[in-house]
């Protein structure tokens, strides 16, 4: 039986399990022997020199893709939000390759992508999809779109972003593993553990993991252990789209939007809600602005620098200079982060608050 096929086997024993405490132990170890199994297929794959995927240069502050099915109006959305011209047609499958598009919003620069549409089956590689999902995995932010009369879609797009190793909107679980030369699988846990720790013990043997200590300091599932251990998964926050609200009862719309608060209502087409598009990319990016000032003179106000999460003094130095973490004296600042103007910090760790004022002092 070739690993394909173990691997169906594998997926339709769980489908067919139902979850509850007495068969967790259960699904978790058939979960790490599927990742398990897909590994050593993408492994095999690499070892071919297989490679498939976008190639695209980043530019700006961050990079946004676009992902969903086709003719859901991405294109439409990219030239309503940046100065791109994407082709746009009324017909599938119109960008055939990936076309950027610039948003300036609060005097951030982000590069927005338009990548073909994928659908079901996009992870395994149907309709070009590997090479789409690529590009996704190397975004800072993933936005879904989705036709408001296909809303369906949203879930088959959730399981292959999954598929493909992103995690949307999600934060990295606290878990150090850390391997030691005998003595079993110790786990330990500073919070109440929902699985058991012979799930966790059976999951690590899974991947020949006989010897470790593990430290788990947030909520898990057996998912996260079993991404934690592959150690290949992408977390980037992701914002879902609803387009072509203008071809919806109203009162659906009104519905959809009282029930999915977290989701913006656009029509593309006719320009409407664009503006809280590009609100809600700024707010889910994190950028943080931060003023620079000279020793003796006023702060340029007019253009701040911009911050991606984590904001210190020491992303500041990096983005100014490389050298400027080695060479870094002081910072005299001004702000919320700091309990009175023109305090002096030395750490170069110091976490930063949007629009906080910065007198660099380097060697």
């Amino acid at each position: 039986m070739s690993k394909q096929d173990r691997i169906k086997d594998l997926e339709a024993e769980i489908n067919k399990t139902q979850y509850n405490k007495a068969t967790q132990h259960h699904i978790g170890l058939l979960k790490a022997r599927i990742a398990k199994l897909k590994e050593d297929i993408d492994t095999a794959k690499k070892g071919k020199g297989k490679q498939e995927g976008y190639v695209v240069k980043k530019a700006g502050d961050a990079t946004v893709v676009m992902v969903g099915f086709p003719s859901v109006g991405k294109s439409t959305l990219l030239n309503g939000l940046t100065n791109a011209n994407s082709k746009v047609a009324a017909y599938e499958f119109t960008t055939l390759t990936v076309i950027p598009g610039t948003l300036d919003y609060n005097h951030a620069k982000i590069q927005i992508l338009d990548v073909p549409g994928i659908v079901q089956g996009a992870a395994d590689g149907t309709g070009r999809g590997k090479e789409v999902l690529s590009a996704v995995r190397s975004a800072d932010m993933a936005l879904m779109i989705l036709d408001i009369n296909q809303l369906h879609h949203l879930k088959i797009i959730k399981e292959e972003l999954n598929k493909t190793g992103l995690r949307i909107n999600k934060e990295k679980p606290d878990i150090i593993i850390r391997k030691v030369p005998k003595g079993g699988i110790s786990v330990s846990s500073t919070v109440p553990l929902k699985i058991k720790k012979e799930t966790i013990i059976g999951i690590l043997n899974e991947f020949r993991i006989m010897n470790a200590d593990v430290l788990i300091r947030s909520k898990v599932t057996e998912d996260d252990i079993i991404d934690c251990v592959e150690q290949n998964k992408k977390y980037i926050p992701g914002l879902i789209v609803i387009n072509k609200i203008d071809t919806a009862d109203p009162k659906k719309v009104a519905k959809l939007k009282t029930d999915h608060p977290g989701m913006v209502f656009i029509s593309a087409d006719k320009r409407e809600n664009l503006e809280e598009v590009k609100e809600k990319i700024y707010e889910k990016l994190g950028f943080f602005r931060i003023y620079l000032k000279q020793p003796g003179k006023e702060a340029d106000m007019k253009e701040p620098l911009i911050l991606k999460k984590p904001h210190t003094l020491r992303h500041v130095c990096l983005k100014l200079h490389k050298d400027f973490v080695l060479r870094f004296r002081f910072a005299r600042m001004w702000g919320k982060s700091v309990k009175y103007g023109g305090q002096k910090i030395t750490n170069v760790d110091h976490n930063l608050r949007d629009e906080d004022i910065i007198e660099l002092h380097v060697k």
